[in-house]
């Protein structure tokens, strides 16, 4: 795990997870067998086997990334020496459903925003929240890893330095966000309730003093957006799928978004044209002519007039 950690420089939670899947495949040979498991076990077979006992209880997703964590382990085993090959990098991975990421209207996010009370102090918090979230297209990670010190207000920019694989990216900041968080910091010495000690570093602060959780963020966007009205209850997430999909509609760069949020591969990125593209076949069906069969009017045709028109002169056939 260490080499995950130095070498590939992978999240504290990626390296959870890779540890709970070695330890679930080490248990599976080891009931599979009946003995303790040994290096050797990570061969076609036994992860075959091993693979095939998740289906009907893990999503693919979740399979894939925990052959992943195989593969990963594999690589390190052949570093080491310990072997001379990796068969788990022969094993295909499971296809997973092609699914679009979910995403508010401009108008249900302006909403969204709009819900917290920036006059007290949790309100004012979740309204920079808000902004870094959807204004900014931050991971929830990213928004609650966030120091004081990454604030650059005068630029209207912030330095995201938590992201995957810990690049330090710079994103730019809108108005709104600036007064968001402009608002926020003049409120966050009051935030702290019954005098206790506040962490002196971060920036999004609970209750007690201490930095703001993922978890407690999820809770907070999901109560808002319930406020709000919206469709569903969206996620921290979707606020970040929200803010490329707006910018893609309204004509940015994918190489933009993709500095943007900070994706690795523009791959990861180019999903959103999928969204955008079903939006535009939304929009088309809505709104042109042709769009719709033959004989019926569309909404917005404009009324033709009862009298006959007058024949069109000479003139007119050149026209």
């Amino acid at each position: 795990m260490r080499s995950l950690e130095h070498e590939r420089h992978a999240s504290a939670h990626t390296i959870r997870a890779y540890r709970c899947d070695i330890e679930e495949f080490i248990g599976f040979v080891h009931d599979r067998t009946g003995r303790d498991p040994r290096c050797g076990d990570l061969d076609m077979p036994q992860v075959r086997g091993y693979l095939a006992s998740l289906f009907g209880r893990n999503s693919a997703s979740t399979i894939g990334r925990k052959l992943s964590s195989l593969r990963s382990f594999g690589e390190f085993l052949v570093r080491r020496g310990v072997r001379e090959d990796n068969p788990a990098r022969l094993v295909a991975m499971p296809k997973r459903p092609q699914t679009l990421p979910r995403f508010l209207t401009v108008d249900e996010a302006f909403r969204l925003m709009d819900v917290p009370d920036p006059e007290t102090p949790a309100g004012a918090r979740d309204a920079a929240m808000l902004e870094l979230l959807y204004g900014g297209g931050l991971r929830v990670s990213e928004v609650c890893g966030l120091d004081l010190q990454d604030m650059e207000l005068s630029e209207a920019t912030v330095r995201v330095r938590a992201g995957k694989g810990n690049k330090d990216r710079i994103v730019p900041l809108g108005q709104p966000a600036v007064e968001a968080l402009t608002g926020y910091l003049d409120r966050r010495p009051r935030l702290c309730r019954r005098g206790g000690h506040q962490d002196p570093r971060a920036l999004f602060l609970n209750t007690r003093g201490g930095r703001l959780t993922t978890r407690s963020v999820a809770r907070i966007v999901d109560r808002d957006s319930a406020l709000a009205g919206t469709r569903a209850r969206v996620s921290p997430h979707a606020l970040r799928h929200s803010c490329a999909t707006h910018m893609l509609d309204e004509g940015a760069d994918l190489r933009a978004i993709q500095e943007l949020l900070g994706h690795a591969s523009l791959q990861t990125t180019q999903r959103y044209t999928h969204v955008s593209i079903d939006h535009l076949m939304r929009v088309y069906d809505d709104a042109h002519p042709r769009a719709r069969d033959v004989g019926k009017p569309h909404p917005r045709a404009r009324q033709v007039p009862s009298h006959d028109p007058e024949p069109p002169g000479k003139d007119d056939d050149n026209a």
